[in-house]
């Protein structure tokens, strides 16, 4: 396993993360635990999730997932082998049962937030502690273009500043974004920068073959800045590993199962992605492991998210770091990929 700066920081994360967001909906306790055990032994660090966990949300399953890590941690007694990343969460997605329907990123809730999920880990401290998507109205969860809205929102003065009194108490170690923009990271860097407050190391946004939209923009920002990508959703909902091909809805998968999950259904997203799948089985490759070894290989990237709901699954998605992608491969990506560009933003 390889293991890269976390932005300008003394850590080092696998370049593969686990991914937990189906775990306590779609996943057991056990199976959970199971996943732990083989991403460890393979070499990863680097574990993300949430207080809004599992996904979809659910009033039901609200922290379900944070409960089943704090639980690992507290048999297992290894929280200091890993890298732990969680995230709060902002206004709106459907989540009216998270602090009373008025989550935003001021400081009663980033305390309130951190400390719940503290109490559910079941750690004194989280080392990467993210804004899971903008209080602002923005274009992220695949709204393409900027619609301005004048509206009331946290400044994100105020945001940085109650996450440097988290840092300060030792609660967090760093800082990170997710789903942002390039207007939103820049600032909250220059924010960090004339107030010697944290600097964001990461930013968490959806990366893959059918979504290479952070490549506008952000990409540059990421290097520039060291302020890397955590790549989420790289085989976006599992469409990318083949199992959806040519329109089947195997029993059980996750676009089967929830109706919430449209982003990657689209017509022109279900053509492109059945001629990754081609591209891939064309050159002797599983679809899933390339399509994963070309979001790890991308030098803005720091970490690659994987997620899965068994070990069969997971083993493949492991297996996809030794997959080091010929010239002929990256031509025929690129060639799909300017044929059908971002297909599902």
């Amino acid at each position: 396993m390889e293991y890269r700066p976390l932005g300008r920081t003394e850590l080092k994360v696998s370049a593969l993360c686990l991914g937990t967001m189906t775990w306590g909906e779609q996943n057991t306790q056990g199976e959970a635990f199971a996943q732990i055990e083989r991403a460890k032994a393979a070499g990863l660090n680097f574990i993300d999730t949430a207080e809004m966990y599992p996904v979809p949300p659910r009033a039901e399953t609200y922290t379900r997932t944070e409960q089943i890590i704090g639980n690992w941690f507290a048999q297992r007694g290894d929280r200091a082998d890993w890298v732990l990343a969680s995230k709060i969460a902002g206004p709106g997605n459907s989540i009216s049962h998270i602090r009373d329907g008025q989550p935003k990123l001021d400081r009663k809730n980033i305390v309130a937030a951190l400390d719940g999920s503290l109490k559910r880990l079941q750690t004194d401290w989280i080392d990467l502690y993210q804004l899971h998507w903008p209080e602002r109205s923005t274009n992220f969860f695949g709204q393409l273009g900027y619609q301005h809205k004048e509206e009331s929102f946290t400044a994100l003065e105020d945001t940085l500043e109650a996450l440097d009194e988290q840092v300060r108490a030792g609660k967090i170690r760093h800082v990170g974004l997710s789903n942002e923009t390039p207007w939103g990271t820049m600032r909250f860097l220059q924010i960090a920068q004339e107030r010697g407050w944290p600097r964001a190391v990461s930013i968490q946004n959806p990366y893959n073959l059918l979504n290479r939209s952070f490549e506008v923009g952000l990409a540059e920002i990421a290097i520039r800045e060291q302020i890397g990508l955590l790549a989420y959703s790289p085989l976006a909902f599992g469409m990318l590993s083949g199992k959806y091909f040519g329109g089947a809805r195997p029993a059980n998968a996750r676009i089967t199962l929830f109706s919430r999950f449209t982003r990657y259904t689209n017509p022109q997203t279900a053509r492109a992605c059945d001629r990754y799948v081609t591209l891939a089985r064309e050159h002797g490759l599983d679809p899933a492991q390339m399509a994963l070894a070309f979001v790890t290989s991308r030098p803005f990237v720091t970490s690659n998210i994987i997620g899965a709901t068994n070990l069969e699954q997971l083993e493949a998605n492991l297996g996809s770091f030794e997959l080091k992608l010929s010239d002929e491969v990256l031509a025929g990506i690129e060639a799909i990929h300017k044929d059908q560009p971002n297909p599902a933003p």
